[in-house]
């Protein structure tokens, strides 16, 4: 792991430092939340040792962390009597969860929160500099991380279920459960400058009061004016705090977008939240 202040943290292009400027306005416009403060329930049988994490970097004990978020005591023992079994397993597809946790709408018509600043891709497009072409489309990519603030779980897709989405400045996406068990979720979107195609599956660790999601899938951009092919590898995404504090999303790790055609690419860091004393989403 890059020391905190390494300046490669970030580049953009092969070797080249342009975009840096730009991406560093980017990093200082993000809301710094803090140093999060991981601590250990002690004495709560039978929670002991369940990490709770504060998202806001107060000193308070975990035990005070821990009696706030969306839980009553009771559906808390009763999911935790549930899911304890399952820590250090993938979770992806073996659990029934309570509804209280989800949020109206499904794994598809999240896919299409991303959409909302498509227009970063059609300057992508038009623009002629190679790295600021990488500028515009990393981006777009990272504009998504806005919605991390709604921590509720989107509903499973049945198999064959599609979304769609028109007249969202001139672009139409639509997406489709294409496989149960494992879930995997297709998305294709496009208008005049370009295309937008995904492959969705993951892959988890369920660790008692949080849970890693490793992005397994592949996603790919077209950029129609000259062909270029762009490809993106994201970060994994922690959520903590799920049975105790307020649950919060982080997405710890490298975000890499490549220019397929030319080699060119953007590598962001995302820094743990609490580390070195970033909060998160800084990169």
């Amino acid at each position: 792991m890059a020391p905190p202040n390494d300046p490669k943290q970030s580049e953009s292009g092969s070797g080249s430092g342009s975009g840096g400027g730009f991406f560093a306005s980017i990093a200082s416009s993000l809301s710094n939340f803090g140093t999060a403060m991981t601590r250990s329930v002690n004495g709560l049988v039978p929670y002991e040792g369940l990490e709770v994490v504060n998202p806001e970097g107060g000193t308070e004990d975990a035990e005070e962390e821990a009696s706030k978020g969306r839980w009553k005591q009771e559906d808390r023992d009763s999911y935790w009597k549930m899911m304890q079994k399952y820590v250090g397993s993938d979770v992806t597809s073996m659990v029934t969860l309570p509804v209280l946790i989800f949020e109206p709408m499904s794994m598809l018509q999240k896919m299409a929160e991303l959409m909302e600043y498509s227009h970063l891709l059609d300057l992508a497009d038009e623009c002629e500099d190679p790295y600021m072409r990488l500028v515009y489309s990393a981006s777009f990519f990272i504009s998504v991380y806005y919605a991390f603030q709604r921590t509720w779980k989107p509903f499973n897709p049945i198999l064959g279920e599609t979304y769609e989405l028109t007249n969202h400045g001139n672009l139409t996406f639509i997406s489709e459960q294409v496989s149960h068990h494992p879930p995997i979720s297709a998305g294709h979107a496009e208008n005049e400058h370009f295309t937008y195609d995904i492959t969705s599956k993951v892959k988890t660790k369920f660790l008692g009061n949080s849970i890693e999601i490793y992005p397994l899938g592949r996603t790919r951009v077209t950029l129609k004016r000259d062909g270029v092919i762009l490809d993106l590898v994201p970060p994994l995404t922690k959520v903590s705090n799920l049975i105790f504090g307020r649950t919060w999303i982080d997405s710890p790790g490298e975000m890499v977008l490549t220019n397929m055609t030319t080699g060119d690419k953007v590598v962001l860091y995302f820094q743990p939240c609490g580390w070195f004393g970033y909060g998160y989403f800084t990169f």
